[in-house]
């Protein structure tokens, strides 16, 4: 599955110099802050150096990106508050740039909004496994988003199980982009700026940024956030299509149901319209306009809708076309634009075959294929993606448990009852690994609750300003139904992302 990053934004770095220290550990950096350029009024921009090996913290080094936006109520400022907007390969810079604005407002400006690009990511060291985005696309070319025919299962195989050396071979960072490694770096950041406790708020994959960090540095908390969390021992393990495979059919169930209970164009009885899609498109792809619709599109099109619910509208109309032009009833469509070439699809494989073990050989992926599909159709969508993995060795310095701490200050965890990209068992999981933390639940449909239920961003907003925690048991009230007109036309703050 192709990566997308959040809107990507140029921005002017500069080099900060390392400060001395006495001991054998890493130097802390020297953030030189300067303006992000007439684009970004109001923030500021840096570039730090970091060890690119922490078993070599003198050694050489690699970059980091930063962006932020300073506290606006200076008198009552806080300190920095750190953010991950997922993926792994999600730009924190270009997030910070994004969304600054608004958090700050949120979080009354006692925060300096400070997001950073993950190592081999975005502008930090980028990880490119292609000289162009054409190679890229070359990359992509004659195989399917995912297999969804036995015959496309071994070229699908070794075409992603090619990457690995092309990726790894003559770039340093591709053996050093472990979320252990980001942890570490993100401590460093936290003393750079000068916070002798951190702040943070992650999202999606930010939730195992996340969790490893208050494993590393249980004693390091201030106030952390995370949303839409990743069961670490099923990711780190290896094991997340246990809950991918089942995650994404139980939030789309929800799509139909509230379809068919507002009268949206894909009712009624929307789910046999959807079988009857999906039966259609895999005998044959669907023509819509200039565009062909294979199998394995409209399943990436059904799982790319479940991270927002403010797309659930438009996704219900390609359906329908979709299933017009299945029924020979004409229909029309715009084409859909290209991104430009971030390196989000390297960096994320980066990561994750950095982290986890995955198996090594075609029988295996195979297997758990099958596994993946007899949970749902989209679950073999969210596993062919890791054999990138088959050829790649993991970091030696990755983060693999245990995951059961003590912060030294609480864990607040929030998680959506429908999430079917991050599903709600990984909060209740996280919430029984850091012990003291919080569990917030948002009853509500897609991944992530800030900035998507008031009263979900109301009491983080409570938490990371004063330590405010919600009362045990707390159940956010689903918004209403993303169907009706009121609702269809709102915007969620943002869209963090897994992958």
């Amino acid at each position: 599955m192709r990566f997308t990053v959040l809107a990507a934004a140029a921005a002017l770095m500069i080099t900060g110099t390392p400060a001395v220290q006495a001991s054998g550990g890493p130097a802390v950096p020297k953030i030189d802050w300067a303006a992000c350029g007439a684009e970004h009024p109001g923030f500021e921009c840096a570039s730090v150096k970091v060890p690119l090996d922490y078993d070599d913290p003198r050694g050489a080094t690699t970059s980091i990106a930063l962006a932020r936006k300073p506290a606006t109520d200076k008198a009552r400022r806080i300190g920095s508050l750190f953010l991950n907007p997922g993926g792994p390969g999600g730009s924190g810079v270009d997030f910070a740039l994004g969304a600054g604005t608004r958090l700050s407002e949120n979080l009354q400006g006692r925060f300096d909004i400070v997001g950073f690009d993950p190592r081999g990511i975005g502008q930090s060291d980028p990880l490119h496994c292609f000289s162009s985005e054409a190679e890229l696309d070359e990359f992509f070319d004659g195989i399917p988003g995912f297999p969804y025919q036995a015959s496309q299962e071994r070229p699908f195989f070794e075409r992603y199980r090619s990457l690995g050396p092309e990726c790894r071979d003559d770039q340093r960072i591709a053996k050093h982009m472990s979320t252990a490694d980001v942890a570490r770096d993100m401590d460093l950041l936290r003393r750079a700026v000068g916070d002798r406790k951190i702040s943070y708020l992650g999202f999606s994959y930010g939730s195992f940024l996340g969790t490893t960090y208050a494993n590393l540095f249980p004693d390091n908390i201030r106030a952390f956030v995370i949303d839409g969390v990743l069961d670490p021992e099923l990711w780190s393990s290896g094991w997340q299509i246990k809950s991918d495979r089942i995650a994404t059919k139980e939030e789309f169930r929800e799509f139909l149901r509230n379809c068919d209970e507002a009268q949206c164009v894909f009712g009624p009885n929307s789910e046999k319209r959807w079988d009857a899609l999906l039966k259609s498109v895999r005998a044959k792809p669907i023509q819509l306009g200039d565009q062909t619709f294979t199998y394995d599109a409209v399943i990436n099109a059904a799982i790319g809708a479940m991270y927002s619910p403010s797309d659930w509208p438009d996704a219900a109309v390609l359906f329908d076309q979709l299933s017009d032009a299945a029924a020979g009833t004409p229909s029309t469509t715009s084409a859909v634009a290209e991104p430009d070439y971030p390196n989000g699809f390297d960096a994320y494989n980066g990561n994750v075959c950095a982290d986890i073990e995955f198996p090594r050989d075609f029988d295996a992926y195979k297997s758990i294929s099958r596994y993946a599909a007899a949970g749902s159709e989209f679950g073999p969508a969210w596993w062919w993606g890791n054999a990138a993995c088959a050829n790649w060795p993991t970091n030696p310095d990755r983060y693999t448990g245990p995951w059961r701490t003590r912060t030294n200050a609480p864990v607040l965890v929030v998680g959506n009852h429908f999430d079917g990209v991050t599903d709600f068992r990984g909060a209740q999981a996280a919430n029984r690994q850091l012990a003291g933390s919080r569990l917030l639940a948002y009853a509500g449909w897609g991944h992530t609750a800030y900035g998507v239920s008031q009263c979900a961003t109301d009491h983080t907003n409570a938490y990371l300003l004063n330590g405010t925690l919600p009362p045990v048991g707390t159940v956010c009230p689903a918004n209403p139904n993303p169907f009706l007109p009121s609702v269809a036309s709102a915007e969620p703050l943002f869209k963090p992302s897994r992958r």
